[in-house]
């Protein structure tokens, strides 16, 4: 299936590993010219060399979403080397675990900078020129934690669905422009936050068995759905926040 999208300019944060360069291959796989950024110089370089592969234009910028100055210097640097970002893919590391009497306020203000005004920021750095041209897809990645509550993920849980509740939003306010706005959803995925958080490979091959399709997920697995979201074949989809979860989520929308 042809997703339309060759030629147009993506950026992806966080894209220098995970779910992040899964979405920044896929798009560079339809053809788009990519930008990604991250906070990891080599990490980041080694991207570069893995996204030049696929024949486009690659650029990468060194950059901390959590840094309240990066959105707009990233979208800028996107703009002077790719053109104007005809694509955003939102992605950043999750926070730290813990419950709500682990944390402090130091670790709320961090996952908030990071988690949602991170997202926010980078969409207010791109969305006037998508809406003046009449052509946008905003994908934000969050995770299951958007709906549903996961134990011992306190900071996840709120700032996931704080994003969630921006992409309904903004959704209603800009589709009559052009711009489409979704959200997804990754459940159990092979990346090195999970890998964190199961504690060692027994126990993430052991997670597996709670998820219907029998494994965990793959990143390029969610790296393809992004890429279906950010494409012409979604002209009528917005708003949506969608699980990639193999089916674990117990929650009905």
């Amino acid at each position: 299936m042809d997703l339309g999208i060759s030629g147009k300019v993506a950026l992806v944060t966080g894209g220098s590993a995970g779910i992040g360069l899964a979405a920044a291959k896929s798009l560079a796989r339809e053809g788009c010219d990519v930008c990604v950024s991250a906070r990891d110089p080599e990490r980041l370089a080694d991207a570069v060399v893995e996204l030049q592969e696929f024949g486009g234009v690659v650029h990468a910028v060194l950059a901390d979403v959590e840094d309240p100055r990066s959105a707009a210097r990233v979208a800028a640097e996107t703009r002077d080397v790719l053109g104007p970002v005809d694509i955003l893919v939102a992605n950043a590391g999750g926070p730290p675990a813990g419950g709500f009497v682990d944390v402090g306020p130091d670790e709320w203000d961090a996952a908030i900078q990071r988690n949602l005004l991170g997202t926010v920021r980078l969409i207010h750095a791109v969305l006037p020129e998508m809406r003046s041209r009449g052509w946008g897809r905003i994908v934000t990645v969050t995770g299951r934690s958007a709906r549903e509550a996961i134990d011992g993920l306190v900071l996840s849980n709120a700032t996931r669905s704080a994003v969630a509740g921006v992409v309904r939003t903004l959704a209603r306010e800009v589709g009559g422009d052009g711009v489409l706005v979704t959200n997804v959803m990754p459940g159990q995925i092979d990346t090195d936050r999970l890998r964190e958080l199961a504690g060692g490979d027994e126990r993430l091959a052991a997670r597996g068995v709670e998820v219907p399709v029998g494994r965990i997920g793959r990143p390029e697995e969610v790296g393809d759905v992004v890429a279906f979201l950010a494409s012409e074949r979604t002209s009528f989809v917005t708003g949506v926040s969608l699980l990639v979860d193999g089916g674990e989520s117990h929650v009905i929308a």
